[in-house]
């Protein structure tokens, strides 16, 4: 964000504001996810979650960049950043049980910081090439599509399981 920010003529304090309007969202936002997880299904939360964040990148690469522009994308974003975290864990919980969820839940943030490394180095390279974000922004809206399309079918049905999950002495 501030090295696209920069490029784009803003200078590293508004950076540095957009960094900290993402980091104060994000306890706003993270706490909505949980409560509204406890409300309504994690899935679908997920999903809208995932097309906010697509509609967001499209209004920013659309507009103007501006000190506007730029704090209420971050304010946005921030709010839904890590707003997935604890309806994953939810989710994963709610399928599995509670039993492995330290192990499940450790293999999906394993992909996520999979992800994220693949997502920035990838990133630099495009760059690098190109000169230019946008081939950055329309492959983060793309998978933010995908991803949606892709927790709304999940069977988030609780597993049935045979074995208690307190073993009797």
């Amino acid at each position: 964000m501030p090295a696209y920010l920069m490029d784009k003529g803003m200078g590293p304090r508004e950076a540095g504001i957009a960094l900290a309007v993402i980091s104060l969202a994000n306890i706003i936002g993270t706490y909505l996810s949980g409560y509204l997880g406890g409300l309504m299904r994690r899935k679908y939360l997920l999903s809208v979650i995932y097309l906010v964040r697509s509609a967001a990148m499209i209004l920013f690469v659309a507009l103007p960049v501006s000190e506007v522009t730029v704090y209420a994308f971050s304010f946005v974003m921030g709010l839904i950043w890590l707003g997935t975290v604890p309806l994953t864990n939810g989710l994963v919980s709610q399928i599995f049980g509670v039993r492995y969820i330290t192990t499940l839940f450790g293999i999906v943030f394993f992909g996520h910081q999979l992800g994220a490394f693949l997502g920035v180095w990838l990133g630099g390279y495009v760059f690098d090439l190109t000169k230019s974000y946008d081939l950055l922004w329309f492959g983060s809206i793309a998978l933010g599509l995908l991803a949606a399309a892709l927790h709304m079918p999940i069977n988030d049905a609780n597993v049935v399981r045979d074995e208690p999950l307190i073993q009797q002495a």
